[in-house]
């Protein structure tokens, strides 16, 4: 790995939260504010489970034996008890820093919820479109990007200004307890996913780990940890999937020039070269000069 990839985390890891109250019973949220919700008997096994995951997964590779852990949690109860019980699993020198972060909570779906009310409105959202639909008092993935990618600005801050006081023989990795959507409008902003393609996703299971990994030339991918299938059923398609795969060897700043969602959709007839270009565009010019002769002549004899 290149010098200039040093600092950079090894993995960026994301996690949704143990199982919930509200998850359980949606009853939860008519008497209690989301953001105290707490997580179930079941949640609170799921998030231990999960601490175990992440560090066999992080002390997995013996050529990297000094492992660091930067965690990022959302201020939400369950996200915070989440990150209590993975923590068992660590011990204090292994984590070099804890944040708690108001960007990265859960959508904001208005205060205390009507459960008719609701379960009305989830199917507007579903005709208007997930991510657009902004709930009445509340908000809209839209609104979610929007703080995430303040989020990940100032991610990309702490990273070039050191600020965490890395130790470049260290390896460095950042795991961020989030929620459902959340993660999903990371990943999105993160690998520039379409809305159409957001739209696609499926959300992650309780304590699900999402793993994003550095590969050799500097850029993240998901598909260095995770399986083809893995990817298929979180609703990546096959060109989402392709992309992933391309992105193990890339290097960091490369474009993927087949990526059909940056030019398909908007420029399906595009020509290949220049002179192709020139060649339509001259085309054009004599339809247009011929069309407004026609145009013309018929208003002088009208």
């Amino acid at each position: 790995m290149s010098s200039d990839n040093k600092l950079l985390p090894k993995r960026i890891i994301l996690v949704r939260h143990g199982e919930s109250e509200g998850n359980l019973d949606t009853e939860a949220y008519t008497t209690t504010p989301d953001h105290k919700i707490q997580l179930t008997e079941s949640g609170l096994l799921q998030a231990r489970e999960a601490g175990a995951r992440l560090r066999s997964l992080l002390s997995s590779n013996p050529s990297s034996p000094e492992w660091r852990v930067c965690f990022y949690v959302s201020p939400y109860d369950r996200t915070r008890s989440t990150l209590r019980e993975i923590g068992r699993s660590f011990s204090r020198r292994r984590v070099i820093g804890v944040r708690e972060e108001c960007r990265i909570r859960e959508q904001d779906f208005g205060n205390f919820q009507v459960k008719e009310r609701m379960r009305a409105t989830k199917k507007v959202r579903e005709r208007f479109g997930r991510f657009f639909y902004r709930f009445p008092e509340g908000e809209s993935a839209a609104d979610v990007f929007d703080r995430v990618s303040s989020f990940l600005e100032s991610l990309w801050r702490d990273i070039d200004m050191n600020r965490l006081h890395m130790n470049p023989t260290h390896e460095l990795n950042f795991v961020i307890v989030s929620h459902g959507l959340t993660s999903r409008v990371f990943l999105m902003k993160w690998f520039k996913w379409t809305v159409e393609q957001f739209e696609a996703l499926n959300n992650p299971g309780n304590s699900e780990i999402r793993v994003m990994e550095l590969g050799q030339g500097g850029d993240y991918s998901l598909a260095i940890h995770h399986t083809e299938e893995e990817l298929e059923r979180w609703g990546l398609s096959p060109e989402m999937i392709a992309d992933q795969k391309w992105r193990v060897n890339a290097h960091k700043g490369e474009w993927k020039e087949d990526c059909k969602w940056y030019f398909g959709d908007f420029f399906d007839h595009m020509a290949d070269s220049d002179q192709e270009s020139e060649t339509d565009a001259t085309e054009e010019d004599k339809l247009n000069l011929l069309t407004n002769t026609e145009d013309n002549n018929e208003e002088l004899c009208s």
